[in-house]
This record gives C-alpha cells, sequence and structure tokens, in this order.
C-alpha cells in the first residue's frame, strides 16, 4: 500500500521517511516503511524480501512490463514501479541504495595512511582502575610419599582477569582496530549478504568512539570500501552506507581479501591497543588454490596451496628466518558461512595467526556468531600475559608444558618454563597444566617430622590496559608434603587438575579423529570419539557431575556423529571438528555447527576459580565452554534486537 508513515529513517538510503515532504511512502505488509522509489530500484533487482526482517512480500502497489536484452517487453513478467522520491535539502547527500545496479566506489588511495586518528586521552572520561589478574596454582594431590619417585606430577596454574565494572565498561578496557573482510562472490547472492550485512552493521552500532573499524569485501577482487574509523556518529553512518553498498558478484578470491585487510593494518599511522580481522567466507577460493600439501602447521593434512601466498603477518609461517620475533601478527577470527566453505584452509589460517575458526552452519546465526566474537574483543582487560614457572628444589624438573595454541617453552634443563598466553577478555580463564618430576628423598631415619617438598615458583607479567604499565604478580609457593606412609586423603586427585586433564584428552581425541577422518578412516574416528567419552566419564571430576566434563563429551558425542558418513562428514562434520580443535587449542569460545557460543540462559560458570560445580550446573556450559559474561550479554543483545 502507498500510506504516510511516522518519521522514520529509510534503511535503504537512511533518509527520514515522514509525511509533509512530497514523497510517496510505501508500506510493506510487514509493517517496515521506504521511500517509493527506493523500494521500486530494490525490487527491480529482483529482490521481494523485506530489507529488515526478510519477510517474503506478496504485494506489490503497481507493475510495469520488463523488457528483455532484446529491447523487446515481456508481458509476463511484470514488477513494481515506483516514482522517484523528491528528497528534501536535509537528505541532499543520499547513501547507495542497498542493492544498486552498481556500486560506485572512491578511488583508493596507493597507501592506507589514511587512518583516523584515535581518540584523543585527554577527552576520555576519568578512568576506573582494574584489579589485578588472579592466578593460582594447585597440586594433582596434597602429598607424595618420601620414598617415591614420579615421572609425571601435575600442577594446574589458573589465571583469570577482572571483571568490567558495569559503570566503565569503555575506559577500562581497551580500544580495538578492527578490520572486517568480507566475501561478497556471488554465492553470497540474496538472503545470505542480507544477512551479512545486518550482522556487521549489528557490529558496528556496538563499537565505541575510541574504536576504528575498516570494511574489505572481495570477489575476483578486493577493495577497501571504508578507511579505517572512529565508530562516532557519523563514523557509524558512513560505515552503513558502505555495508549498504555491497553487491554480490564473481569469484572468491581469499587471498585478495586478506592482504587487503592486512594492508589497512600495516599502513595506518596510529594504532589503538588491540588489533584484529573478522573474516568470513562461504566458499573456496577459486583463483589462487591448486590444492597442494601445506604441513607446516600442527599436524598433516590437505590444505590449499595459496597459504604460501598470504601475508606472513597472519601467517608467520611465511616470514623470513630473519624476520622471526620482529614482526606484529595480526589474529585472523575467520567465520566459515554455510556448507560450501574451505575449513581447512580458514582453520589454518586463524590457527597460524592467532585467531580462532567459527563454523556457521545456519545462515541466521551468522550475527549472533559475531556479535560473540566482539563480545570477547570489546572486553580485552590484559595484554602480553607471559606466565613463568621456575622448580623450586633440586631434583623438580619441569617435563612438559601442554598449553595448546600458545607458545610455551622449557630452558635451563627443565627448571624453568614460560608460557605465552595472549590477551585475556574481562572474566577469562586460562589454565595451564605444569607436568614435573619429583625426586625421593634421602632416608632420614633419625626424622621424625613430616617433610615437605618445594615444587614451583610461579609469577605472571602482563600489561594493564588502563594504565600502560607491566604488571608482575606473583602465586603463593608450590608446596607438598612428603609422609613416609599416604592416607585415603593424600592419594586423592583434585578435581580442578582432573578437569583440566579432560579437558586436553577431549581436544587429543578430537583432533586425533580429524586426521583419521581425513584419510578416511570414519569408522576409525569413531571409535576413538566413543573410547575417549568413555575414558572421560569415568574421570573423578566428572564422576562428581563436573559441568566442564559434560559439556566435553557432549562436544565429541557431536563430533562423532558428525563423522557418521563420508557426505556428513564433508557436508558438516569437517568444519565442526576443526572448529571444536580451534576453541579447545585456544580454551576460547567459539561458534560451532547450531550453536553460538554465549547463547544459553544462566550464568557462565568458572571451571578454575569457581567450586566444582554440580550436575545440576552442566546445562549453563551451553554457553560454548569457553564463553565469558561480556560474549553472553552481546549474543543477548543480538537475540534481543532481531525480534524486534
Amino acid at each position: 500500500m502507498i500510506s504516510s508513515a511516522e518519521n522514520k529513517i529509510c534503511t535503504i538510503c537512511l533518509g527520514r521517511v515522514a509525511t509533509g515532504q512530497g514523497q510517496a511512502i510505501f508500506t510493506a505488509e510487514c509493517s517496515h516503511s521506504f521511500h517509493s522509489g527506493c523500494i521500486g530500484n530494490y525490487i527491480r533487482n529482483g529482490n521481494s524480501h523485506c530489507p529488515i526482517c526478510l519477510s517474503k512480500w506478496n504485494n506489490f502497489p503497481f507493475t510495469f512490463p520488463i523488457s528483455n536484452t532484446n529491447g523487446n517487453v515481456n508481458h509476463n513478467n511484470l514488477y513494481p514501479v515506483f516514482p522517484t522520491p523528491q528528497v528534501p535539502p536535509l537528505f541532499s547527500q543520499v547513501p547507495p541504495p542497498l542493492f544498486p545496479p552498481r556500486p560506485s566506489f572512491e578511488p583508493e588511495p596507493l597507501h592506507f595512511s589514511d587512518d583516523e586518528p584515535l581518540l584523543d586521552p585527554m577527552s576520555c572520561d576519568s578512568v576506573v582502575g582494574l584489579q589485578n589478574v588472579s592466578i593460582k596454582a594447585v597440586p594433582e594431590r596434597p602429598a607424595v610419599a618420601a620414598s617415591e619417585f614420579i615421572s609425571h606430577f601435575a600442577v594446574l596454574v589458573g589465571l583469570k582477569a577482572p571483571s568490567l565494572s558495569n559503570d566503565a565498561r569503555l575506559s577500562q578496557r581497551a580500544p580495538i582496530d578492527l578490520v572486517t573482510v568480507l566475501d561478497i562472490s556471488g554465492s553470497m547472492d540474496g538472503p545470505k549478504l542480507a544477512l551479512l550485512k545486518r550482522a556487521v552493521i549489528f557490529v558496528i552500532d556496538n563499537l565505541g568512539a575510541s574504536d576504528r573499524l575498516s570494511i574489505v569485501s572481495f570477489e575476483n577482487h578486493a577493495r577497501r570500501v571504508l578507511s579505517l574509523r572512529r565508530m562516532t556518529n557519523s563514523g557509524r553512518e558512513d560505515a552503513k552506507r558502505a555495508v549498504n553498498s555491497l553487491l554480490a558478484n564473481g569469484g572468491t578470491n581469499i587471498v585478495k581479501g586478506l592482504e587487503k585487510g592486512v594492508r589497512v593494518l600495516e599502513e595506518r599511522r596510529q594504532k589503538n591497543p588491540v588489533t584484529s580481522i573478522i573474516f568470513l567466507s562461504d566458499g573456496n577460493d577459486n583463483c589462487n588454490n591448486h590444492g597442494t600439501q601445506f604441513a607446516n602447521f600442527s599436524y598433516q593434512r590437505k590444505a590449499p596451496s595459496y597459504l604460501h601466498l598470504l601475508p606472513s603477518s597472519i601467517c608467520p609461517h611465511n616470514r623470513g628466518m630473519g624476520d622471526r620475533g620482529h614482526e606484529q601478527t595480526f589474529p585472523v577470527h575467520a567465520f566459515g558461512f554455510g556448507s560450501d566453505h574451505d575449513p581447512l584452509a580458514m582453520h589454518a589460517i586463524s590457527d597460524a595467526s592467532g585467531g580462532t575458526f567459527s563454523f556457521i552452519e545456519s545462515y541466521e546465526m551468522v550475527q549472533d556468531a559475531f556479535a560473540s566474537c566482539i563480545g570477547g574483543l570489546l572486553s580485552v582487560v590484559a595484554q602480553e600475559i607471559c606466565l613463568s614457572v621456575r622448580s623450586a628444589s633440586n631434583g623438580v624438573g619441569i617435563r612438559s608444558i601442554p598449553s595448546g595454541r600458545y607458545a610455551s617453552e622449557i630452558s635451563n634443563q627443565g627448571s624453568e618454563g614460560i608460557v605465552r598466553a595472549g590477551d585475556l577478555y574481562a572474566d577469562e580463564e586460562k589454565g595451564f597444566l605444569i607436568n614435573l618430576s619429583i625426586p625421593m628423598l634421602p632416608d632420614d631415619k633419625g626424622e621424625e617430622s613430616e617433610k615437605k617438598t618445594s615444587l614451583l615458583d610461579v609469577m605472571c607479567s602482563y600489561r594493564d590496559v588502563v594504565s600502560k604499565e607491566v604488571v608482575k604478580i606473583e602465586c603463593d609457593l608450590v608446596e607438598i608434603r612428603r609422609p613416609i606412609s599416604l592416607s585415603h586423603e593424600d592419594m586423592m586427585i583434585n578435581l580442578e587438575v582432573d578437569r583440566q586433564r579432560n579437558r586436553l584428552l577431549a581436544a587429543e581425541k578430537i583432533t586425533q579423529a580429524q586426521q583419521m577422518a581425513e584419510s578416511g578412516n570414519l569408522t576409525g574416528a569413531q571409535a576413538l570419539l566413543s573410547k575417549g567419552r568413555t575414558d572421560l566419564l569415568a574421570s573423578a571430576s566428572a564422576q562428581a557431575g563436573d559441568g566442564l566434563c559434560m559439556w566435553l563429551q557432549a562436544d565429541m558425542k557431536e563430533t562423532e556423529i558428525r563423522m557418521g558418513s563420508q557426505q556428513m562428514y564433508q557436508q558438516s562434520g569437517r568444519a565442526f571438528a576443526l572448529s571444536g580443535m580451534s576453541s579447545h587449542a585456544s580454551q576460547r569460545a567459539t561458534t560451532k555447527g547450531k550453536t553460538v557460543a554465549g547463547a544459553a540462559a544462566g550464568a557462565v560458570e568458572s571451571f578454575i576459580f569457581g567450586s566444582a560445580p554440580q550436575a545440576s550446573a552442566a546445562p549453563n556450559v551451553a554457553f560454548g565452554g569457553y564463553a565469558t559474561p561480556q560474549m553472553a550479554s552481546m549474543v543477548t543483545k543480538s537475540q534481543q534486537l532481531k525480534k524486534t
């Protein structure tokens, strides 16, 4: 129907939809209103879904004949036609419509040194200080017999970031420079591109004035459609115009897209403390991929040949020997969209860069998946985390540190070790098992008092994002008793340590199963996961009803199901397994299949610093196991917005 409307915004041109301005207004059956001329252009391009709520329209006000390519009129193909609106002076500079016939872009500069200056720190509100990162160390049991030599004894070292107070969320977290690298190839046409646009606009609306955003799109070629801009009111408007200008067309050149996204960051004049790339694609690179072997990652698999073409700042394996350690690495948070993307490549890129890989199985989940990711990125409170451990007694040696994706090193003949754990989101927890060897004590027959053995000195350093200072915190000395004989209580395994062993077990079994599935041995992969679940459920922490253990076994079960056939594995099992591997290796939540990290009711559990959860707490782990309250809050905000 053609009708009047209250003061609203046409989401196609961003101009005001209002009465008394001489404009024809189209109000669709879903109750959303637009300029009739804007919606006419929108429908002429073959669209019949509302660009806001995506509901399908059945009724249009007028029709007109469409000409064939030879100029003849096809009377069987009728589309709506509307008069071009008379735009008032206030909106004379109309941005491109949502789906224009050909988007127009400003010429790109030779160098991307046109980033908008950072917000003047003097203009910020008064800064409220953060509490320190918490640290604790727990031995796997309280005592070892004096006459016993232990070759593998675990000490759990846990870190937890401070919370953000409600009244100072912007001043207490690090501002971010974010680049979105978006696939707009022909396969993204239709509802997929509309949903992606809505997701990126959600990101835009949730960035602060100190945060900067750049938008890069790619198909056969790549283009920077928005320079690195602060998300002020004007910055947001320009960013939304850039998003709404995108059209789906052409092939998929992932290399060009990531190269251009990296250039935006490498050539910027100023830098915010946090830097990340959000990369989404729904297909395989059909411009560079020749399917050769690339084995420089943590496990053998067939990966695309184009990985060696990627910039070394997101793929450090491509650096020369002299460059290593001197060049910044930009984390790429990769999102595989639908069932036709390339999970092997996207996981390899995210893994190499220190980002995460998420598998978005249902198109409607893309906004929630982005919300979960930025909920973490917009809550970084500590950076450059470095965990240091040192043997506290002669004969106590550090045997191994299974640190997942995080770099670790043992030095000085096993007496010292470090783990570099990157950034911490607010309330985020990381747990690392330090496996030690413990010597037997000499037999001092004249000694009647019980002895102790000091195991570890533990220290953590990090950069506080508020004070910009390096903070060093120490943990209490880790000790165990050394009685002549052990009691039943002395032999009891600490449930927190057992829980972390189960996490490592699940990560290992999923990785091994994925390798077997790649070689075609799906039956063996399923058997391996089934055996792993049985072992996990028999553990002390699982028997106590631990929530993380219940979530881990459910994750392994879902991975096992998705390896039920070659078709199922190709369609979703590979991507599901790889997104799980990414999550466990980084101890950070990812979107997997139909589950968005943070999308659940209830409170997020503390797996290291809280009390051992009971069985009734297990459903809370539907957050994704490693999700933080900020991630959950952002997902809730996204879901509520989609309902309005």
